[in-house]
């Protein structure tokens, strides 16, 4: 993380910090807890459930924009996930665990399919990824047979629904998730090429980076965050659900990881900003569901709040305002 992604991330905590004073004001319920049935209960407790989904795209789609590109097909791949898991799950009788990872091996091979598109065939990366992002939805409801598939297997129907000590399920995965990724962007060299190859690719190839490689794993990594999410969705509503699974998760997770100080042009990235930034989203939509907003209309509101905290983090804007606030 550089200094400039760490003054943007402390920028996308204060927003944050600020979103919570409010409803700690406004919606004096916003932080009451309860405990049923061993499990914690509360609007505070939901947004870290659902929150965790969108993080957890978040990091993995953090690598990718560091590189300088974009994964537009994250949820096309959750929904591939999540019906793959649930058709050889309840159709073919498989066991649960042989099932989720088959559901991430096929996140794993969007994100190569779009690799191949960007690095091999030259494509830009917002039209490669848009490619797979309209073929997937439709292999997507192949897969499924055109509907919905029940799943009832218990351990899958944890997977998203479960808590362990009184904590939703999906936010230990997006623990987990997180500290996978840490490991592979800062324990090896994976974080630096990376950065360098959005930085600057025709330096980085100069400098012996293999950018192609880096570009099969990262897009890899973030199918396959993607494939964990669509499980973890599916695990929601207990179907794979191929026509509204991960519809809007990628323009979450792109926020997310904006908001949280990783730059669309490229280089540095922050994994923390982007856990941060899905949860201030998260926030965001729960604060205008208890403001009584509509949510026919809270996109609107919500678009402006997002504008202006990525107004607040740009460099330039607040040189601006300090040269008019000097005599």
């Amino acid at each position: 993380m550089t200094a400039e992604n760490g003054q943007t991330l402390r920028w996308a905590l204060a927003a944050w910090g600020l979103l919570l004073l409010f409803n700690a004001i406004a919606s004096p319920g916003f932080f009451m807890l309860g405990a049923r049935d061993g499990r914690l209960n509360g609007v505070f407790i939901d947004i870290l459930n659902h929150g965790s989904r969108i993080g957890i795209v978040a990091l993995g789609m953090t690598l990718v924009i560091a590189t300088g590109g974009v994964d537009l097909a994250v949820g096309s791949t959750a929904a591939i996930s999540g019906a793959v898991i649930a058709v050889l799950s309840s159709h073919s009788g498989w066991p649960w665990w042989s099932a989720l990872g088959a559901g991430l091996l096929a996140g794993a091979a969007c994100g190569a399919v779009s690799a191949g598109l960007v690095a091999l065939a030259g494509l830009q990366p917002i039209v490669a990824t848009l490619v797979v992002m309209v073929a997937g939805r439709g292999v997507a409801q192949i897969i499924s047979g055109g509907g919905g598939v029940p799943v009832t297997d218990p351990a899958l129907v944890a997977l998203g629904n479960g808590v362990w000590l009184g904590l939703p399920g999906a936010a230990w995965l997006l623990g987990l998730t997180a500290g996978a990724f840490a490991l592979a962007s800062r324990r090896t060299a994976l974080g630096l090429f990376a950065g360098a190859v959005g930085a600057s690719p025709g330096a980085a190839r100069l400098a012996g980076v293999p950018g192609r490689t880096v570009l099969v794993m990262v897009y890899g990594l973030c199918g396959l965050s993607a494939a964990l999410a669509g499980a973890v969705e599916m695990s929601y509503i207990r179907a794979g659900d191929p026509s509204t699974a991960g519809l809007g998760l990628e323009l979450d997770a792109i926020l997310a990881a904006v908001i949280g100080g990783t730059s669309l042009r490229g280089g540095g990235f922050s994994l923390l900003g982007a856990i941060a930034g899905a949860m201030f989203l998260q926030t965001l939509s729960a604060t205008l569901s208890a403001q009584n907003v509509s949510s026919d209309v809270a996109p609107a509101p919500k678009a402006l709040v997002v504008l202006a905290v990525c107004a607040i983090q740009s460099p330039r804007l607040r040189a601006r305002l300090r040269q008019r606030g000097r005599p």
